[in-house]
């Protein structure tokens, strides 16, 4: 995640306010529809009957889903300086008011801790299976109830609903997953002893604790819920931050995963300004989860190392594509399209660099402009747009600060760069940049938006090399007809994940398989074993049998070492491990 859009969370206050915002995006303020460019992006037909944001989020409901929040006063001018007053979010695609939300202050943190331990001692002595099954529950009410999430996450993100979509089968995903394979990855396991049969050996896990979550608003119920729930089955309890534009997706979450059974306390949610709220969560966790910008992720962690607890940190990326010589070019373009255009680009694994193969790249590029330009905007809670919005007005200054530039110095714009106000004050068309080239902005920093700079390579040792040459390591992607070819290119690219004729989702959603990224793209994994057991502490039972490690039955010191090093001898004979 670009530091322009950073949650909100910074371990310390030192930042400046220009370069990293308190909390959330700030609101975009609603202007007059404008006229439709000629030649621009088409517009997304809104349905009838289709709901507005008055419908969705009304007053009732708001009151309902912040029950869930700890903290928030009556007067915001109270405690300006602290929080614990009142705040608000704002959908993206007008810019209106949503809801009002409580604010936390540092001491509702520490409220928070304190009903999450209690709550916490009680639940881990919960058989896991039976937290395992509160889990399928909740897969099953997310999947039943999914249109009133839906509607949420476009709110308060601006995204298509398709793209909202995403989120929902994410989250139903690993909530099946961890409900079934929660109780083997938990399970104790037997461990060969340091002496067969006299030593028996059990490696078990326990659950850290609670953990402390910072969640971000650009995929606000994968990126909270879907993160938490392994925490949760593994025994633990959690204090979520949200960022503040995107909670009411976060809350609606935690209603149903009560209504599934997950006792109330063990979900705690605090809202607030990132230098006020985040450093008292990273100050009380046992374990630290935190998804947003390199620079915060790095101070996260600082917080976190100077108090000798754990930390998991999915951090930035500058996606890489790579399109070789022999690519299905109709089938690299229409995923191109998805890669670099799913949440107008504001997803943390989608590609911002496409390195295509210079014999190919002509025929590839007049067939992805045509896909781009055919793209449908749109800001209805409906299907049928292809691309939403952008979620605050720093991402639409850093998009255009970006396009702008590039143009200036010399790249040549092939589809979009230009903001579309006749749709929302925060539209940008999805855009398409040739010839980009180092001191551009584009070329090296995340841009965080919908737009892809095309470069051409000649072989696969070049465009490796390029691929390669980023801090970030986070997704990549290889399109390809020879699939054993496209899996040998996958394994020299330095990223988490890696994705052979598809763009994000393969690798995302196959949640038996770790996903994270390398350099400052982050630490550690979600999915998979690494994405629970990081929630736990090993533990080693050793149970010593018959005779001790140490001279016995008469043996001298001597006889003993004698003793062992034929034993040491014997076990290597025998192959144990």
């Amino acid at each position: 995640m670009t530091d322009s859009q950073d949650t909100g969370t910074a371990a310390s206050t030192a930042e400046a306010p220009a370069e990293a915002p308190a909390d959330a995006p700030a609101a975009p303020v609603a202007a007059a529809p404008a006229e439709a460019p000629t030649g621009g992006n088409p517009v997304a037909p809104t349905p009838a009957g289709a709901r507005t944001a008055a419908e969705v989020v009304t007053p009732e409901i708001a009151a309902r889903l912040t029950r869930g929040v700890v903290g928030g006063g009556t007067s915001r001018s109270s405690a300006a300086e602290s929080g614990g007053g009142r705040t608000a979010n704002h959908t993206p695609f007008t810019g209106e008011k949503l809801a009002d939300l409580p604010e936390s202050t540092p001491e509702d943190v520490a409220t928070a801790f304190e009903r999450a331990r209690a709550a916490q001692e009680r639940w881990a002595k919960v058989p896991v299976k039976q937290r395992a099954a509160v889990l399928l529950r909740f897969h099953d009410l997310v999947l039943r109830r999914q249109a009133e999430v839906l509607d949420l996450i476009q709110l308060e993100t601006g995204k298509a609903r398709l793209h909202a979509h995403e989120e929902v089968q994410a989250v139903a995903v690993t909530a099946r997953h961890y409900g079934r394979k929660a109780p083997a990855y938990l399970s104790p396991k037997a461990r060969t002893g340091v002496v067969p049969t006299l030593t028996k050996v059990t490696e078990l896990r326990q659950p850290r604790g609670v953990v402390g979550q910072i969640a971000p608003w650009n995929y606000p119920f994968e990126l909270s819920v879907g993160d938490a729930l392994p925490a949760f089955v593994a025994g633990n309890a959690v204090v979520m931050k949200p960022d503040t534009e995107t909670a009411l997706t976060a809350l609606w979450a935690r209603e149903q995963l009560i209504e599934a059974g997950l006792p109330e306390d063990v979900w705690q949610v605090v809202i607030g300004e990132g230098p006020v709220v985040g450093p008292a969560v990273v100050a009380h966790a046992d374990y630290v989860s935190f998804t947003g910008s390199t620079r915060t992720g790095r101070e996260v962690a600082q917080g976190a190392a100077a108090r000798l607890v754990g930390v998991s940190l999915e951090l930035g990326g500058k996606n890489a594509m790579l399109v070789l010589k022999d690519a299905d070019v109709e089938k690299a373009a229409s995923g191109a399209v998805r890669g670099c255009f799913a949440s107008a680009g504001q997803l943390c694994i989608s590609i911002e660099r496409l390195y295509v193969h210079e014999s190919i790249a002509d025929d590839f590029l007049q067939r992805f402009a045509a896909r781009t330009k055919a793209m449908r905007l749109g800001n209805s809670l409906a299907y049928g747009a292809d691309m939403g919005s952008l979620v605050g007005e720093r991402q639409l200054e850093t998009v255009t600060r970006h396009v702008d530039e590039a143009v200036a110095k010399g790249a040549t714009l092939v589809a979009g760069g230009r903001p579309r106000p006749d749709i929302g004050p925060l539209f940008y068309e999805p855009t398409i940049l040739d010839g980009v080239q180092a001191p551009m902005a584009v070329c090296d920093e995340e841009t965080f938006g919908p737009v892809v700079s095309i470069y051409r390579f000649r072989d696969e040792d070049e465009v490796v090399a390029l691929a390669n040459a980023t801090p970030y390591g986070l997704n990549s992607s290889v399109w390809t007809k020879d699939g054993r070819r496209g899996r040998a290119v996958a394994a020299r690219l330095r990223t988490g994940t890696v994705n052979v004729n598809e763009s994000y989702a393969a690798g995302y959603a196959s949640v038996q398989a770790p996903m994270g990224g390398m350099g400052d793209s982050g630490l550690g994994r979600r999915h998979g074993s690494e994405g629970i057991l990081k929630y736990t502490e090993a533990q080693t039972v050793a149970h010593q049998r018959l005779m001790p490690l140490a001279p016995s039955f008469g043996m001298t010191d001597e006889k003993y070492a004698q003793f062992m090093s034929r034993s040491l001898r014997a076990m290597k004979a025998f192959r144990l491990r």
